[in-house]
């Protein structure tokens, strides 16, 4: 099944090097482009594209304020976060719009697509940069979740979330049905008052959920 993407950076140079590299992978297709964020938000209403690919830096509208429309509008379209900034700001803002995945510009295009393909299924894709930084940018004094909130099966499910698995290998690890690991993640994403998996990944380090 081939993953629709839409590029969204203001920088055209850039836009047509992600179209050409991203070309080079059969199971991937590139069915638009935005140059700003209203853009972005507009064609991904337009396309219907699975993944959206974007610079958090651009004109009209910001990357992350885009990410929150979509997020709004169309929550089946994952966010992923390709861009140059590192600041606290940036990483966790964009996390906190619904982002499920953060990635650095200079990210190799091998892990690119890999990455690609990962959250096309719901995984968390953070650079090891931008997870360091989103962890120094929570905010520690604010007191995290019980975990009493969640049941013990819903913590099994939050755990194997926060390692980066998508539902259909969570299912196959703990031996219940991928719809049954939907309604799961649903229910902890409620119960932690989140909106995307990133977040929850997040909630769970803060809990002590994400060792192993």
């Amino acid at each position: 099944m081939t993953i629709r993407v839409l590029i969204a950076d203001d920088h055209s140079v850039v836009r047509q090097g992600l179209r050409m590299l991203l070309a080079l992978d059969p199971a991937i297709e590139v069915i638009g482009e935005a140059a700003d964020g209203d853009e972005a938000v507009r064609l991904t209403q337009e396309l219907e594209p699975d993944i959206v690919l974007m610079d958090l830096l651009m004109p009209k509208m910001d990357g992350i304020t885009a990410t929150a429309a979509i997020q709004q509008q169309r929550p089946g379209t994952a966010v992923l976060a390709l861009t140059s900034a590192l600041d606290d700001e940036s990483v966790v803002g964009a996390v906190r719009a619904g982002a499920v995945g953060y990635l650095l510009k200079n990210t190799d295009a091998t892990d690119l697509i890999r990455a690609i393909k990962a959250a096309s299924t719901g995984q968390v894709q953070l650079s090891p940069e931008a997870a360091a930084q989103l962890m120094r940018g929570t905010h520690p004094t604010v007191a995290p979740p019980e975990t009493g909130s969640l049941t013990e099966r819903e913590q099994e499910v939050l755990r194997l979330l926060a390692r980066g698995l998508a539902n259909k290998q969570i299912a196959r690890d703990l031996g219940i049905g991928e719809k049954t690991v939907k309604t799961h993640v649903s229910s902890i994403l409620t119960k932690l008052g989140v909106q995307s998996r990133t977040q929850a990944a997040l909630q769970a380090r803060q809990m002590g959920l994400a060792g192993g």
